[in-house]
């Protein structure tokens, strides 16, 4: 077999394969003996028929097709193996030169991954994080505490900071006075001073009787959440239904065991320090892989191919949605939320994002094969036991079964692996 090799560009290569008499002979015969018990011959057992009788008796184009799709699969896949080519996508043939079972020449164009050359990661110095509650943070948590076990009482006189009113509220545009999405509510609670609402909001409440109305304008802020209404003007109607006074529990002993199982006030903040100290230490320890790993990645060159790169951005659209979805807008309200096209927000939002997450996905799966790193059988029974453990559910527990499931679980202790690896490295004090 003779094999030319060109790169049109970093991501795609194009095969010249000949192939000699010889290979050709030998892909024949294994052709022909597929058609053996297929094919039946006076004299002749099932099975037991001589090859070049078999060839006389087989259709020729059918055998022709079938030795023509042998042939150019095993030789594409030992001239991929040879150059040590890493295919991302099934490759598009064209056969140049075809005598029938003598003569074979195609071409084969694939997309494939470049060579990732990466930094040296093990030079790379980081902190192990750790994470430290003020008392700030655990006061916080009991003010919020307190807010939920007050006792409400209705009242009969203005609000006031501090009290929880309901409110029947609706937000249109303060120039077209169009409706905003989003913008309105019925029977709302809202606690004033909670700051749970855009500034300037809960102080318009201050004063207000149940069965008041009251029409003001605000601007939204320019860091908000839905870019359409950054520095928007919104005019808002409210209409107070109720006020209620907010009486909050004395912070004691008495307050802990209402809060949980706690017998003293210490025992809950405790707890509280406690709980507060493991989610920030988990957070911090995540940041601090995703510095590190984007870090690697940004150091490190390779050329994508745009296969990778869009069939991320599909999967990311798809994941898009079902919170879209589960948030109880359509995609097509989120778009006008965004000010952008489907196509638009595919190209500036989740393009960039699928481009970071591909070329991070690939340079660990380089740090992991340069590090030897492996998932054993042991390992991967382990981890899927404690998946199958998490799930009642008959449905999940055979989705687990799958091919594709344990691939998908032992790419992730992969990862999980190498991460650690990463940052054993960076956070282990290097001499100098």
């Amino acid at each position: 077999m003779q094999v030319k090799k060109t790169n049109p560009s970093p991501t795609q290569v194009v095969l010249t394969v000949s192939a000699d008499d010889n290979e050709l002979t030998t892909i024949k015969q294994q052709v022909l003996r597929h058609f053996q018990g297929k094919v039946k011959v006076a004299g002749f057992r099932t099975g037991k028929v001589p090859s070049a009788i078999l060839e006389k008796n087989v259709e020729p184009s059918a055998l022709q097709a079938e030795f023509l799709e042998h042939a150019i699969e095993q030789l594409y896949v030992s001239a991929a193996n040879d150059h040590k080519l890493r295919p991302v996508d099934q490759p598009q043939v064209s056969v140049k030169k075809f005598v029938p079972f003598t003569t074979l020449e195609f071409e084969a164009v694939v997309e494939v991954i470049s060579d990732v050359k990466l930094p040296d990661y093990k030079k790379i110095n980081k902190t192990r994080p750790s994470a430290k509650v003020a008392e700030k943070d655990v006061k916080d948590v009991i003010d919020s505490l307190r807010q939920r076990l007050a006792e409400k009482k209705d009242v009969n006189r203005a609000a006031k900071a501090g009290d929880q009113v309901y409110i029947d509220f609706k937000g249109v545009d303060a120039k077209t006075k169009d409706a905003i999405k989003g913008a309105d509510g019925k029977d709302y609670p809202l606690t004033i001073g909670s700051n749970t609402f855009i500034p300037g909001f809960e102080p318009e409440l201050i004063g207000m009787k149940a069965g008041g109305e009251k029409t003001f304008t605000l601007t939204f802020p320019n860091d908000y959440g839905v870019k359409m209404l950054q520095n928007r003007k919104v005019t808002f109607t409210v209409s107070v239904t109720k006020v209620q006074e907010l009486r909050l529990p004395k912070v004691d002993d008495a307050f802990a065991a209402k809060a949980g199982p706690f017998k003293t006030l210490a025992d809950l903040k405790a707890d509280i320090k406690k709980e507060l100290t493991e989610e920030k230490q988990y957070q911090a320890e995540r940041d601090l892989e995703s510095e590190l790993i984007k870090e690697i990645s940004d150091k490190s060159k390779l050329a994508i191919p745009d296969v990778l790169i869009d069939d991320q951005v599909a999967r990311l659209w798809t994941d898009l949605q079902q919170n879209i979805m589960y948030r109880g807008q359509t995609a097509q309200e989120f778009l006008e939320a965004e000010g952008k096209s489907e196509e638009d927000y595919r190209k500036d939002i989740l393009r960039p994002q699928a481009t970071d997450r591909v070329k991070a996905s690939l340079v660990l799966a380089e740090i992991a094969e340069k590090e030897g790193l492996e998932v054993t059988a042991e390992e991967l029974d382990i981890r899927m036991q404690i998946m199958k453990s998490q799930y009642d559910d008959a449905q999940m527990q055979s989705e687990l079964e799958k091919p594709e499931a344990r691939r998908d679980i032992a790419a992730r202790l992969l990862t999980e692996k190498t991460i650690k690896k990463l940052i054993d490295y960076a956070t282990t004090k290097k001499e100098h």
